[in-house]
Protein backbone atom coordinates (compact mmCIF):
# COMPACT_ATOMS: atom_id res chain seq x y z
CA UNK A 1 0.00 0.00 0.00
CA UNK A 2 2.52 2.85 -1.30
CA UNK A 3 1.98 6.42 -2.23
CA UNK A 4 3.60 6.90 -5.61
CA UNK A 5 3.20 10.90 -5.93
CA UNK A 6 6.47 12.66 -6.46
CA UNK A 7 7.80 16.11 -8.40
CA UNK A 8 9.63 15.39 -11.78
CA UNK A 9 13.32 17.29 -11.32
CA UNK A 10 14.94 15.70 -14.18
CA UNK A 11 14.18 13.48 -17.40
CA UNK A 12 15.83 10.62 -15.51
CA UNK A 13 13.86 10.64 -12.31
CA UNK A 14 10.63 11.32 -14.57
CA UNK A 15 11.85 8.14 -16.74
CA UNK A 16 12.01 5.84 -13.50
CA UNK A 17 8.53 7.17 -12.38
CA UNK A 18 6.94 6.28 -15.88
CA UNK A 19 8.73 2.86 -15.51
CA UNK A 20 7.47 2.32 -12.09
CA UNK A 21 4.34 3.59 -13.00
CA UNK A 22 2.99 1.14 -15.56
CA UNK A 23 4.49 -1.87 -13.33
CA UNK A 24 1.92 -0.04 -10.63
CA UNK A 25 -0.70 -0.23 -13.27
CA UNK A 26 -0.19 -4.09 -13.76
CA UNK A 27 -1.82 -4.48 -10.34
CA UNK A 28 -4.47 -1.59 -10.52
CA UNK A 29 -5.02 -0.36 -13.50
CA UNK A 30 -8.05 3.19 -13.08
CA UNK A 31 -8.23 3.72 -16.47
CA UNK A 32 -9.34 0.05 -17.72
CA UNK A 33 -10.99 -0.19 -14.03
CA UNK A 34 -8.54 -3.56 -13.77
CA UNK A 35 -7.65 -5.36 -10.94
CA UNK A 36 -4.51 -8.03 -11.04
CA UNK A 37 -4.45 -10.92 -8.18
CA UNK A 38 -2.37 -14.43 -7.66
CA UNK A 39 -4.25 -16.96 -6.48
CA UNK A 40 -3.35 -20.03 -4.26
CA UNK A 41 -4.24 -22.70 -6.63
CA UNK A 42 -6.71 -22.65 -9.25
CA UNK A 43 -10.39 -23.97 -8.02
CA UNK A 44 -11.26 -27.85 -8.31
CA UNK A 45 -14.53 -26.92 -9.89
CA UNK A 46 -16.75 -24.22 -10.55
CA UNK A 47 -19.90 -26.37 -10.38
CA UNK A 48 -21.95 -25.06 -7.25
CA UNK A 49 -23.50 -28.32 -6.80
CA UNK A 50 -20.98 -30.22 -5.82
CA UNK A 51 -17.94 -27.07 -4.73
CA UNK A 52 -16.64 -27.30 -1.42
CA UNK A 53 -13.64 -25.09 -1.18
CA UNK A 54 -13.17 -21.25 -0.42
CA UNK A 55 -11.27 -20.69 -4.49
CA UNK A 56 -15.14 -22.08 -5.61
CA UNK A 57 -16.37 -20.36 -3.33
CA UNK A 58 -14.00 -16.61 -4.51
CA UNK A 59 -14.72 -17.37 -7.82
CA UNK A 60 -18.15 -18.09 -7.91
CA UNK A 61 -19.53 -15.00 -5.60
CA UNK A 62 -18.70 -13.27 -8.56
CA UNK A 63 -19.91 -15.57 -11.51
CA UNK A 64 -23.14 -16.56 -9.63
CA UNK A 65 -25.72 -14.70 -7.92
CA UNK A 66 -28.52 -16.59 -5.41
CA UNK A 67 -31.89 -15.37 -3.57
CA UNK A 68 -30.02 -13.42 -1.04
CA UNK A 69 -26.49 -11.59 -1.43
CA UNK A 70 -23.90 -10.40 1.25
CA UNK A 71 -23.90 -6.92 0.98
CA UNK A 72 -21.17 -4.27 1.24
CA UNK A 73 -21.33 -4.14 5.02
CA UNK A 74 -21.53 -8.02 5.15
CA UNK A 75 -25.34 -7.76 5.88
CA UNK A 76 -28.05 -10.15 3.93
CA UNK A 77 -29.26 -7.82 0.95
CA UNK A 78 -31.46 -8.70 -2.17
CA UNK A 79 -29.82 -11.11 -4.70
CA UNK A 80 -31.95 -12.44 -7.22
CA UNK A 81 -34.62 -12.28 -4.63
CA UNK A 82 -36.50 -8.51 -4.51
CA UNK A 83 -38.21 -9.30 -1.38
CA UNK A 84 -38.66 -12.76 1.26
CA UNK A 85 -40.79 -13.58 3.82
CA UNK A 86 -39.39 -16.20 6.33
CA UNK A 87 -41.66 -17.91 8.56
CA UNK A 88 -41.72 -21.08 11.22
CA UNK A 89 -42.94 -23.70 8.87
CA UNK A 90 -41.31 -22.12 5.30
CA UNK A 91 -39.81 -18.96 3.25
CA UNK A 92 -41.38 -17.33 0.79
CA UNK A 93 -39.17 -15.59 -2.35
CA UNK A 94 -40.20 -12.78 -5.07
CA UNK A 95 -37.57 -12.38 -7.54
CA UNK A 96 -37.01 -9.42 -9.70
CA UNK A 97 -37.91 -10.14 -13.37
CA UNK A 98 -34.86 -7.98 -14.61
CA UNK A 99 -32.41 -11.16 -13.55
CA UNK A 100 -30.79 -12.45 -16.33
CA UNK A 101 -28.22 -15.29 -17.49
CA UNK A 102 -25.07 -14.46 -19.51
CA UNK A 103 -27.20 -15.74 -22.67
CA UNK A 104 -29.59 -13.53 -22.18
CA UNK A 105 -32.39 -15.93 -20.91
CA UNK A 106 -34.13 -14.50 -17.85
CA UNK A 107 -33.33 -16.14 -13.74
CA UNK A 108 -36.27 -17.78 -12.89
CA UNK A 109 -37.79 -19.65 -9.76
CA UNK A 110 -37.71 -22.98 -11.75
CA UNK A 111 -34.10 -22.76 -11.94
CA UNK A 112 -33.29 -22.98 -7.88
CA UNK A 113 -36.06 -25.67 -8.43
CA UNK A 114 -34.18 -27.35 -10.49
CA UNK A 115 -30.56 -26.45 -8.76
CA UNK A 116 -31.90 -27.71 -5.62
CA UNK A 117 -33.17 -30.72 -6.84
CA UNK A 118 -29.89 -31.41 -8.55
CA UNK A 119 -27.71 -31.01 -5.58
CA UNK A 120 -30.06 -33.59 -3.79
CA UNK A 121 -29.74 -36.18 -6.48
CA UNK A 122 -28.00 -39.03 -5.07
CA UNK A 123 -26.31 -39.30 -8.71
CA UNK A 124 -24.96 -35.99 -8.22
CA UNK A 125 -23.09 -36.91 -5.32
CA UNK A 126 -22.90 -33.50 -3.82
CA UNK A 127 -21.02 -33.37 -0.55
CA UNK A 128 -23.11 -30.65 0.43
CA UNK A 129 -25.82 -32.40 -0.02
CA UNK A 130 -26.60 -32.48 4.06
CA UNK A 131 -27.08 -28.31 3.99
CA UNK A 132 -30.36 -28.58 2.23
CA UNK A 133 -32.01 -31.24 4.94
CA UNK A 134 -34.14 -28.65 7.27
CA UNK A 135 -36.26 -28.58 3.41
CA UNK A 136 -38.95 -30.63 3.96
CA UNK A 137 -38.00 -34.53 2.46
CA UNK A 138 -34.34 -33.95 1.34
CA UNK A 139 -32.48 -36.13 3.21
CA UNK A 140 -35.35 -38.94 1.79
CA UNK A 141 -34.56 -37.42 -1.77
CA UNK A 142 -30.68 -37.26 -0.64
CA UNK A 143 -31.21 -41.41 0.87
CA UNK A 144 -32.75 -42.30 -2.66
CA UNK A 145 -35.85 -42.78 -0.64
CA UNK A 146 -37.95 -40.00 -2.49
CA UNK A 147 -37.88 -38.58 -6.32
CA UNK A 148 -36.17 -34.96 -6.10
CA UNK A 149 -40.09 -33.65 -7.36
CA UNK A 150 -40.87 -34.35 -3.64
CA UNK A 151 -38.13 -31.59 -2.64
CA UNK A 152 -40.36 -29.08 -0.46
CA UNK A 153 -40.00 -26.20 -2.70
CA UNK A 154 -41.77 -25.41 -5.76
CA UNK A 155 -42.17 -22.15 -7.93
CA UNK A 156 -45.06 -20.84 -7.95
CA UNK A 157 -44.67 -18.69 -11.16
CA UNK A 158 -41.41 -17.70 -13.02
CA UNK A 159 -41.01 -15.35 -10.33
CA UNK A 160 -41.97 -16.60 -7.09
CA UNK A 161 -40.32 -19.45 -5.18
CA UNK A 162 -41.71 -21.36 -1.94
CA UNK A 163 -39.77 -23.57 0.29
CA UNK A 164 -41.83 -25.52 3.01
CA UNK A 165 -39.60 -26.49 6.07
CA UNK A 166 -38.94 -30.15 7.75
CA UNK A 167 -37.91 -28.94 10.42
CA UNK A 168 -37.16 -25.59 11.93
CA UNK A 169 -34.53 -23.34 10.27
CA UNK A 170 -34.25 -19.89 11.64
CA UNK A 171 -31.28 -19.64 9.45
CA UNK A 172 -32.54 -20.61 6.49
CA UNK A 173 -31.65 -17.14 4.59
CA UNK A 174 -28.55 -17.15 5.12
CA UNK A 175 -28.02 -20.43 3.48
CA UNK A 176 -29.64 -18.92 0.59
CA UNK A 177 -25.93 -16.63 -0.61
CA UNK A 178 -24.10 -20.31 -0.27
CA UNK A 179 -22.74 -21.56 -3.34
CA UNK A 180 -24.66 -24.77 -2.90
CA UNK A 181 -28.07 -22.96 -3.60
CA UNK A 182 -27.10 -21.33 -6.38
CA UNK A 183 -29.67 -21.51 -9.28
CA UNK A 184 -29.01 -24.13 -12.00
CA UNK A 185 -30.05 -24.25 -15.67
CA UNK A 186 -31.14 -27.64 -17.10
CA UNK A 187 -30.48 -27.31 -20.36
CA UNK A 188 -26.76 -26.10 -19.91
CA UNK A 189 -26.17 -28.81 -17.57
CA UNK A 190 -27.94 -31.31 -19.63
CA UNK A 191 -25.84 -30.12 -22.57
CA UNK A 192 -22.19 -30.29 -21.35
CA UNK A 193 -22.69 -33.09 -18.84
CA UNK A 194 -20.33 -34.24 -16.55
CA UNK A 195 -17.69 -31.04 -17.93
CA UNK A 196 -20.39 -28.71 -16.82
CA UNK A 197 -18.32 -25.78 -15.39
CA UNK A 198 -14.84 -27.51 -16.23
CA UNK A 199 -13.86 -24.58 -18.52
CA UNK A 200 -14.39 -21.20 -19.36
CA UNK A 201 -17.10 -22.38 -22.42
CA UNK A 202 -18.84 -24.70 -20.35
CA UNK A 203 -21.18 -22.68 -17.71
CA UNK A 204 -23.71 -20.10 -17.75
CA UNK A 205 -23.57 -17.26 -15.03
CA UNK A 206 -26.15 -14.60 -13.53
CA UNK A 207 -23.62 -12.36 -11.84
CA UNK A 208 -21.75 -9.78 -11.83
CA UNK A 209 -18.79 -11.21 -13.68
CA UNK A 210 -18.33 -13.81 -16.62
CA UNK A 211 -15.49 -16.66 -16.65
CA UNK A 212 -13.75 -15.50 -19.77
CA UNK A 213 -10.99 -17.13 -19.74
CA UNK A 214 -9.41 -20.88 -17.78
CA UNK A 215 -6.13 -21.53 -18.79
CA UNK A 216 -5.95 -24.83 -16.29
CA UNK A 217 -3.04 -24.10 -13.49
CA UNK A 218 -1.87 -20.91 -14.98
CA UNK A 219 -4.61 -18.29 -15.35
CA UNK A 220 -8.43 -17.29 -14.55
CA UNK A 221 -9.92 -13.88 -16.13
CA UNK A 222 -13.14 -12.28 -14.83
CA UNK A 223 -14.92 -9.77 -16.74
CA UNK A 224 -17.53 -7.38 -16.16
CA UNK A 225 -21.32 -9.59 -17.74
CA UNK A 226 -23.18 -7.17 -19.30
CA UNK A 227 -26.10 -8.75 -18.83
CA UNK A 228 -26.30 -8.51 -14.91
CA UNK A 229 -29.59 -6.78 -13.83
CA UNK A 230 -27.35 -3.96 -11.72
CA UNK A 231 -24.12 -4.25 -13.72
CA UNK A 232 -23.91 -0.56 -13.84
CA UNK A 233 -23.10 -0.60 -10.31
CA UNK A 234 -20.64 -2.50 -10.88
CA UNK A 235 -17.25 -0.68 -10.26
CA UNK A 236 -14.17 -3.12 -11.41
CA UNK A 237 -14.60 -4.03 -14.92
CA UNK A 238 -11.86 -6.83 -15.02
CA UNK A 239 -10.62 -9.16 -12.28
CA UNK A 240 -6.78 -10.95 -13.81
CA UNK A 241 -5.60 -14.03 -12.11
CA UNK A 242 -2.43 -14.71 -14.55
CA UNK A 243 -0.70 -15.87 -11.40
CA UNK A 244 -1.37 -19.51 -9.43
CA UNK A 245 1.27 -20.29 -6.36
CA UNK A 246 0.71 -21.68 -2.56
CA UNK A 247 3.67 -19.87 -1.89
CA UNK A 248 3.03 -16.49 0.52
CA UNK A 249 6.72 -15.50 -0.33
CA UNK A 250 6.14 -15.99 -4.22
CA UNK A 251 2.83 -13.97 -4.08
CA UNK A 252 4.47 -11.15 -1.61
CA UNK A 253 7.13 -11.01 -4.13
CA UNK A 254 4.58 -9.98 -6.99
CA UNK A 255 3.22 -7.35 -4.76
CA UNK A 256 6.06 -5.97 -3.82
CA UNK A 257 7.11 -5.92 -7.81
CA UNK A 258 3.84 -4.53 -8.34
CA UNK A 259 2.33 -6.83 -10.29
CA UNK A 260 -1.08 -8.28 -8.24
CA UNK A 261 -3.02 -5.93 -5.96
CA UNK A 262 -3.18 -8.12 -2.83
CA UNK A 263 -0.53 -10.91 -1.08
CA UNK A 264 -0.71 -12.36 2.68
CA UNK A 265 1.68 -12.58 4.67
CA UNK A 266 2.44 -15.34 5.89
CA UNK A 267 5.69 -16.01 8.64
CA UNK A 268 8.81 -14.51 7.73
CA UNK A 269 7.32 -11.63 5.54
CA UNK A 270 5.94 -9.63 8.01
CA UNK A 271 8.83 -7.84 9.06
CA UNK A 272 9.74 -7.44 5.53
CA UNK A 273 6.65 -5.98 4.96
CA UNK A 274 6.82 -3.57 7.52
CA UNK A 275 10.50 -2.69 6.80
CA UNK A 276 9.32 -1.62 3.07
CA UNK A 277 6.73 0.58 4.99
CA UNK A 278 3.65 -1.24 3.62
CA UNK A 279 -0.07 -0.92 5.56
CA UNK A 280 -0.60 -4.57 7.13
CA UNK A 281 -4.15 -5.23 7.33
CA UNK A 282 -5.87 -8.11 9.65
CA UNK A 283 -9.18 -10.06 9.07
CA UNK A 284 -10.01 -13.04 10.92
CA UNK A 285 -11.52 -15.44 8.39
CA UNK A 286 -13.71 -17.29 10.96
CA UNK A 287 -12.19 -20.34 10.15
CA UNK A 288 -10.64 -23.23 12.07
CA UNK A 289 -7.82 -25.62 11.92
CA UNK A 290 -7.48 -29.17 12.99
CA UNK A 291 -6.23 -32.14 12.81
CA UNK A 292 -8.74 -34.94 12.07
CA UNK A 293 -8.55 -38.76 12.30
CA UNK A 294 -10.02 -41.34 10.39
CA UNK A 295 -12.14 -43.62 11.77
CA UNK A 296 -12.51 -45.66 9.47
CA UNK A 297 -11.94 -50.12 9.71
CA UNK A 298 -9.19 -50.81 10.74
CA UNK A 299 -7.05 -47.54 11.71
CA UNK A 300 -5.30 -46.71 14.83
CA UNK A 301 -6.51 -43.51 14.83
CA UNK A 302 -10.08 -45.08 15.60
CA UNK A 303 -8.97 -45.67 19.15
CA UNK A 304 -9.93 -43.27 21.48
CA UNK A 305 -7.24 -44.11 23.80
CA UNK A 306 -4.87 -43.43 21.14
CA UNK A 307 -6.51 -39.77 20.22
CA UNK A 308 -6.44 -38.85 24.12
CA UNK A 309 -2.83 -39.69 23.63
CA UNK A 310 -2.26 -36.61 20.85
CA UNK A 311 -4.97 -34.46 22.87
CA UNK A 312 -2.14 -34.48 25.40
CA UNK A 313 0.61 -34.29 23.13
CA UNK A 314 -0.18 -30.85 21.29
CA UNK A 315 -0.33 -27.96 22.83
CA UNK A 316 -2.14 -25.12 20.10
CA UNK A 317 -0.39 -22.19 22.21
CA UNK A 318 3.06 -23.57 21.14
CA UNK A 319 1.81 -24.19 17.84
CA UNK A 320 0.61 -20.84 17.40
CA UNK A 321 2.77 -18.89 19.32
CA UNK A 322 6.43 -20.79 18.86
CA UNK A 323 5.36 -22.47 15.13
CA UNK A 324 3.72 -20.34 13.12
CA UNK A 325 4.82 -17.31 14.88
CA UNK A 326 2.39 -15.09 13.38
CA UNK A 327 -0.07 -12.80 15.02
CA UNK A 328 -3.50 -12.61 14.62
CA UNK A 329 -3.52 -16.56 14.78
CA UNK A 330 -4.80 -17.84 17.91
CA UNK A 331 -4.67 -21.38 19.70
CA UNK A 332 -7.78 -23.38 19.17
CA UNK A 333 -9.46 -25.42 22.05
CA UNK A 334 -13.15 -25.87 20.80
CA UNK A 335 -14.79 -26.77 17.79
CA UNK A 336 -16.31 -23.57 17.74
CA UNK A 337 -14.33 -20.12 16.82
CA UNK A 338 -14.58 -17.16 18.79
CA UNK A 339 -16.59 -15.42 16.10
CA UNK A 340 -19.28 -17.88 16.17
CA UNK A 341 -22.66 -15.80 17.77
CA UNK A 342 -24.35 -16.92 20.55
CA UNK A 343 -27.52 -15.58 22.71
CA UNK A 344 -26.50 -11.90 23.48
CA UNK A 345 -22.57 -12.77 23.51
CA UNK A 346 -20.00 -15.10 21.42
CA UNK A 347 -20.99 -18.75 22.29
CA UNK A 348 -17.44 -19.26 23.98
CA UNK A 349 -18.29 -16.70 26.69
CA UNK A 350 -21.42 -17.78 27.12
CA UNK A 351 -20.14 -21.57 27.01
CA UNK A 352 -16.74 -21.78 28.23
CA UNK A 353 -14.69 -24.80 26.79
CA UNK A 354 -13.15 -26.91 29.21
CA UNK A 355 -9.32 -27.44 27.68
CA UNK A 356 -7.14 -30.32 28.27
CA UNK A 357 -3.39 -29.29 29.13
CA UNK A 358 -0.77 -30.80 27.19
CA UNK A 359 1.34 -33.52 29.54
CA UNK A 360 3.59 -35.88 28.07
CA UNK A 361 3.37 -38.00 30.79
CA UNK A 362 -0.43 -38.80 30.45
CA UNK A 363 0.04 -38.91 26.92
CA UNK A 364 2.56 -41.99 26.94
CA UNK A 365 0.20 -43.71 29.39
CA UNK A 366 -2.69 -43.13 26.93
CA UNK A 367 -0.93 -44.47 24.31
CA UNK A 368 0.03 -47.56 26.07
CA UNK A 369 -3.27 -48.25 26.59
CA UNK A 370 -4.13 -47.93 23.52
CA UNK A 371 -1.28 -50.76 22.25
CA UNK A 372 -3.25 -53.09 25.27
CA UNK A 373 -6.54 -52.24 23.24
CA UNK A 374 -5.17 -53.11 19.88
CA UNK A 375 -3.47 -55.94 20.93
CA UNK A 376 -0.27 -54.68 19.75
CA UNK A 377 3.54 -53.81 20.88
CA UNK A 378 4.28 -50.92 18.66
CA UNK A 379 2.18 -48.43 16.95
CA UNK A 380 3.04 -48.59 12.78
CA UNK A 381 4.19 -45.56 11.21
CA UNK A 382 1.30 -43.51 10.21
CA UNK A 383 0.26 -41.09 7.60
CA UNK A 384 -0.70 -37.51 8.53
CA UNK A 385 -1.96 -35.86 4.83
CA UNK A 386 -1.56 -32.09 4.72
CA UNK A 387 -1.14 -29.33 1.89
CA UNK A 388 1.75 -28.02 0.18
CA UNK A 389 2.04 -24.57 1.27
CA UNK A 390 4.93 -23.29 3.90
CA UNK A 391 2.89 -23.16 7.09
CA UNK A 392 1.44 -26.13 6.12
CA UNK A 393 4.89 -28.41 5.96
CA UNK A 394 6.16 -26.48 8.86
CA UNK A 395 3.21 -27.65 10.84
CA UNK A 396 3.07 -30.59 10.15
CA UNK A 397 7.13 -31.02 10.67
CA UNK A 398 6.20 -29.73 14.18
CA UNK A 399 3.62 -32.98 14.57
CA UNK A 400 6.52 -35.38 13.26
CA UNK A 401 8.92 -34.08 15.64
CA UNK A 402 6.24 -34.34 18.62
CA UNK A 403 4.93 -37.54 17.67
CA UNK A 404 8.33 -39.52 17.36
CA UNK A 405 10.09 -37.62 20.47
CA UNK A 406 7.18 -37.79 22.54
CA UNK A 407 5.54 -41.11 21.77
CA UNK A 408 8.01 -42.68 19.87
CA UNK A 409 5.55 -42.87 16.59
CA UNK A 410 6.96 -42.75 13.45
CA UNK A 411 4.65 -39.71 11.71
CA UNK A 412 5.09 -39.55 7.67
CA UNK A 413 4.34 -36.53 5.72
CA UNK A 414 2.43 -37.43 2.55
CA UNK A 415 1.89 -33.69 1.13
CA UNK A 416 -0.06 -33.11 -1.96
CA UNK A 417 -1.00 -29.65 -3.77
CA UNK A 418 -4.88 -28.68 -3.34
CA UNK A 419 -6.60 -30.44 -5.45
CA UNK A 420 -5.47 -34.05 -4.41
CA UNK A 421 -5.36 -33.32 -0.59
CA UNK A 422 -9.31 -32.88 -1.11
CA UNK A 423 -9.53 -36.15 -3.13
CA UNK A 424 -7.41 -38.26 -0.64
CA UNK A 425 -9.40 -36.91 2.20
CA UNK A 426 -12.50 -37.74 1.00
CA UNK A 427 -11.08 -40.75 -0.18
CA UNK A 428 -10.08 -41.32 3.96
CA UNK A 429 -6.54 -42.11 2.31
CA UNK A 430 -4.98 -41.05 5.39
CA UNK A 431 -4.46 -42.00 9.05
CA UNK A 432 -4.53 -38.39 10.21
CA UNK A 433 -4.48 -34.76 8.04
CA UNK A 434 -4.19 -31.19 8.78
CA UNK A 435 -7.88 -29.66 7.60
CA UNK A 436 -9.45 -26.11 8.30
CA UNK A 437 -13.41 -25.42 7.85
CA UNK A 438 -14.66 -21.88 7.38
CA UNK A 439 -18.25 -20.84 7.71
CA UNK A 440 -20.41 -21.39 5.39
CA UNK A 441 -23.58 -19.68 6.72
CA UNK A 442 -24.22 -17.07 9.80
CA UNK A 443 -25.31 -19.92 12.09
CA UNK A 444 -23.45 -22.28 15.02
CA UNK A 445 -24.69 -24.84 12.96
CA UNK A 446 -22.03 -24.92 10.15
CA UNK A 447 -19.24 -25.85 12.91
CA UNK A 448 -21.45 -28.58 14.70
CA UNK A 449 -23.00 -30.85 12.22
CA UNK A 450 -19.37 -30.44 10.18
CA UNK A 451 -19.01 -33.78 12.61
CA UNK A 452 -22.59 -35.91 12.13
CA UNK A 453 -22.83 -39.14 10.28
CA UNK A 454 -24.62 -38.30 7.53
CA UNK A 455 -22.03 -35.26 6.82
CA UNK A 456 -20.27 -35.91 3.70
CA UNK A 457 -17.39 -33.64 4.91
CA UNK A 458 -17.42 -35.63 7.73
CA UNK A 459 -13.78 -37.09 6.22
CA UNK A 460 -12.53 -39.25 8.82
CA UNK A 461 -16.52 -40.81 8.89
CA UNK A 462 -16.88 -40.26 12.85
CA UNK A 463 -19.59 -41.43 13.74
CA UNK A 464 -21.21 -41.04 17.55
CA UNK A 465 -24.64 -41.58 18.23
CA UNK A 466 -24.75 -39.30 21.36
CA UNK A 467 -23.21 -36.40 18.99
CA UNK A 468 -26.14 -37.17 16.20
CA UNK A 469 -28.55 -36.72 18.38
CA UNK A 470 -27.78 -33.36 20.22
CA UNK A 471 -27.80 -32.17 16.19
CA UNK A 472 -30.80 -33.74 15.64
CA UNK A 473 -32.10 -31.81 19.31
CA UNK A 474 -30.79 -28.25 17.81
CA UNK A 475 -32.16 -28.69 14.53
CA UNK A 476 -35.75 -29.67 15.62
CA UNK A 477 -36.07 -26.37 17.58
CA UNK A 478 -36.70 -22.72 16.84
CA UNK A 479 -35.70 -21.63 20.79
CA UNK A 480 -32.47 -20.44 20.55
CA UNK A 481 -31.34 -21.67 24.40
CA UNK A 482 -32.21 -24.75 23.44
CA UNK A 483 -29.85 -24.67 20.52
CA UNK A 484 -27.39 -23.64 22.06
CA UNK A 485 -27.57 -26.01 25.49
CA UNK A 486 -27.41 -28.53 22.70
CA UNK A 487 -24.14 -26.89 21.26
CA UNK A 488 -22.95 -26.97 24.40
CA UNK A 489 -23.38 -30.95 24.63
CA UNK A 490 -21.52 -30.64 21.03
CA UNK A 491 -18.58 -28.94 22.36
CA UNK A 492 -17.88 -31.24 25.52
CA UNK A 493 -18.21 -34.58 23.66
CA UNK A 494 -15.40 -33.12 20.67
CA UNK A 495 -13.45 -32.14 24.06
CA UNK A 496 -14.18 -35.70 25.76
CA UNK A 497 -14.15 -38.18 22.46
CA UNK A 498 -11.65 -36.33 20.38
CA UNK A 499 -13.04 -37.02 16.54
CA UNK A 500 -10.47 -34.00 15.88
CA UNK A 501 -8.15 -32.08 17.78
CA UNK A 502 -8.69 -27.90 17.34
CA UNK A 503 -5.34 -25.97 16.75
CA UNK A 504 -5.49 -22.65 15.75
CA UNK A 505 -8.54 -20.22 14.48
CA UNK A 506 -7.18 -18.60 11.36
CA UNK A 507 -6.55 -14.68 10.79
CA UNK A 508 -5.34 -13.26 8.21
CA UNK A 509 -2.53 -10.98 7.90
CA UNK A 510 -2.17 -9.39 4.21
CA UNK A 511 -0.91 -5.91 2.39
CA UNK A 512 -2.84 -4.28 -0.14
CA UNK A 513 -2.75 -1.90 -3.31
CA UNK A 514 -4.23 1.59 -1.43
CA UNK A 515 -5.72 2.63 -4.46
CA UNK A 516 -7.98 -0.72 -4.38
CA UNK A 517 -10.68 0.34 -2.17
CA UNK A 518 -14.44 -1.19 -0.95
CA UNK A 519 -12.79 -4.91 -0.79
CA UNK A 520 -14.95 -6.78 1.66
CA UNK A 521 -13.33 -9.35 3.41
CA UNK A 522 -15.87 -11.52 4.19
CA UNK A 523 -16.44 -14.53 6.82
CA UNK A 524 -19.56 -15.62 4.85
CA UNK A 525 -20.05 -15.52 0.70
CA UNK A 526 -17.29 -15.62 -0.93
CA UNK A 527 -13.71 -14.09 0.31
CA UNK A 528 -12.40 -11.49 -1.03
CA UNK A 529 -15.60 -9.95 -2.33
CA UNK A 530 -14.74 -7.53 -5.40
CA UNK A 531 -18.48 -6.84 -6.19
CA UNK A 532 -18.26 -3.45 -4.02
CA UNK A 533 -14.49 -2.31 -5.06
CA UNK A 534 -13.45 0.24 -7.02
CA UNK A 535 -10.29 2.23 -7.93
CA UNK A 536 -8.68 5.21 -6.76
CA UNK A 537 -7.30 7.94 -9.38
Amino acid sequence: MLIWKRWCNSLAVCFLLLVAGQAWTQAVDADKAKVTLALATEPPTLNSAVATDTIASFILAHLMEGLLVYGPDGELAPGVALRWQLDADGAHFWLRDDARWSDGKPVTAHDFVFAWRHALNPKTASQYAFIFYPIKNAEAVNEGKLAPSELGVRAISDTELKVEFGSPCPYFLSLTAFMTFLPLREDVLAQWGGRYAADADKLTVNGPYLLTKWVHGAHLQLRKNPQYWHSASVRINEIDMPYITADPSSQFNLFRDQQIAMAPLDTGLLNEAVKRGFDIEYFHTGSLYFLEFNFREGRITANRAFRKAVQRLIDPAVLVNKIIGLPGIQPAYSLFPVTVKGLKRSFREEYPVLRVDPDIAAARAYIRKAKAELGISEIPPLMLLAGDSPRALQEAEYYQYLFKNGLGIELRIDQQVFKQRLEKMRRGDFDLVSAAWGPDYDDIMTFADLFASWNDNNRGRYNNALYDRWIRVAQNSNDPRTRFNAMAQIQRIVVDDVPILPTYENGALYVQNPRLRGVRRNIFGGDPLFRYAWIER
